[in-house]
């Protein structure tokens, strides 16, 4: 992806950067970093009835998320944390002898970003001394947090050239374009101080990244002139 063209494969021979994601007709000049985790709760396990009393990994991450849950974090800068995926266990009879869970943590702030990885590190040890104390066991429950994903956050300035032509390209065709912030392939680039944009791709979203998910393709026209337009003017500098 675009941390191996920037690492390795076009390293120090890009000097500009545009990406294109998602709808509407937008300019996002601030890099949201985020950090993923794949978080594994383990025991011994054993039969739900006859190992009754036994430290349950699937409780220690019903714990975790409880407490991760009530972690405190700024509006501004806007700090974020999600838990999107659990898993674990192999019959409804049986104490599981594992459970995880994947996190998402974002903040276009990177010391934010810390704060809230440090607190949450906290609250999943918290949640496995918690568990094992309950059973009066302690150190049945082991957890492992394997770190899956590192973006880092950035900005390119208001005042850079490719920012400033982004939005004249979309003032010349005839629309406003607002600044604003995100997670998207120009956060690579803009954290090695690479001089980048993401441009909206037209066209109407709504509900995105739930079941209910649509596109309407009103004025979807308007990313894909306002995507042509910048290309070409920056090709004059």
């Amino acid at each position: 992806g675009v941390k191996e063209l920037f690492n390795n494969t076009l390293k120090d021979q890009i000097d500009r950067f545009v990406s294109i994601d998602g709808t509407g007709v937008h300019v996002t000049n601030v890099a949201v970093g985020s950090h993923r985790y794949r978080v594994t709760f383990k025991g011994p396990g054993g039969h739900s009835f006859g190992a009754f009393g036994m430290a349950n990994p699937m409780g220690a991450m019903g714990r975790a998320i409880a407490r991760i849950q009530e972690v405190q974090v700024p509006r501004q800068p806007k700090t974020t944390f999600n838990v999107g995926r659990i898993g674990g266990g192999t019959s409804v009879n049986s104490i599981p002898s594992e459970g995880w869970m994947e996190l998402d943590m974002r903040s276009s702030d990177p010391a934010s970003l810390s704060a809230v990885d440090a607190n949450i590190q906290k609250a999943i040890d918290a949640a496995v001394t918690e568990e094992n104390a309950r059973w009066g066991k302690p150190g049945t429950i082991t957890v492992a947090k394997e770190l899956v994903g590192d973006r880092p956050a950035g900005s390119t300035p208001e005042s850079s050239p490719i920012v400033r032509s982004a939005l004249a390209a979309a003032t010349v065709l005839g629309f406003t374009a607002n600044l604003g912030e995100g997670s998207t392939d120009s956060n690579i680039p803009m954290s090695l101080k690479v001089p980048a944009v993401t441009i909206g791709g037209g066209g109407r979203g709504r509900d995105a990244h739930a079941l209910t998910e649509s596109f309407d393709t009103t004025d979807a026209w308007m990313g894909t002139q306002h995507a042509l337009l910048l290309t070409v003017a920056l090709a004059q500098r």
